[in-house]
């Protein structure tokens, strides 16, 4: 799903919308599998005569543990939108109080990447957008972020390009 095109105006349009890489779900789906074979582990050595409370406790465990280590950092990992458009960057985080920042592009004066070993591996990395009157606007995890770069790079060009046609 992408941005809404209500939000977007006259004349503008979506170059790239994008979720963080997906290696942030990996905690939790390490805390999801080790959950899980727990509560098999549980369920299938409970004492019969402590049957059917131990059940019941055991699942409210499961769930309550399961919430804050799987389905939290999920819901997250969804709510967190990056945009880019042909007039800014726009960012979106929030699963109940949501949270904007819109970076327009002709703020920007430089944009670079920082790519760790696992981040080459996987192909994402951060992208770090430097502007005049702020600290460094950065954005984590960033998949094909080479790419992201170099359409970026293209977008901030064509921009100075067309200032220069009309001049």
């Amino acid at each position: 799903m992408g941005l809404d095109q209500k939000l977007l105006g006259e004349g503008e349009f979506v170059v790239r919308h994008m979720r963080t890489h997906s290696k942030a779900l990996w905690p939790a789906l390490f805390w999801f599998v080790v959950l899980t074979a727990l509560l098999v582990v549980g369920l299938l050595f409970l004492p019969e005569d402590w049957h059917p409370w131990s059940t019941i406790t055991v699942v409210v465990i499961y769930v309550f543990c399961l919430f804050p280590l799987v389905l939290l950092p999920t819901a997250r990992w969804r709510s967190t939108t990056y945009t880019m458009t042909n007039r800014r960057i726009i960012t979106r985080r929030g699963i109940i109080n949501k949270t904007g920042h819109d970076l327009p592009l002709r703020r920007i004066n430089n944009v670079s990447y920082e790519r760790e070993l696992l981040d080459r591996m996987l192909g994402c990395g951060t992208l770090i957008f430097t502007t005049a009157a702020e600290t460094p606007v950065t954005l984590p995890d960033v998949p094909h972020v080479e790419r992201v770069h170099v359409e970026m790079t293209e977008l901030l060009f064509a921009g100075e390009d067309d200032a220069e046609h009309l001049s």
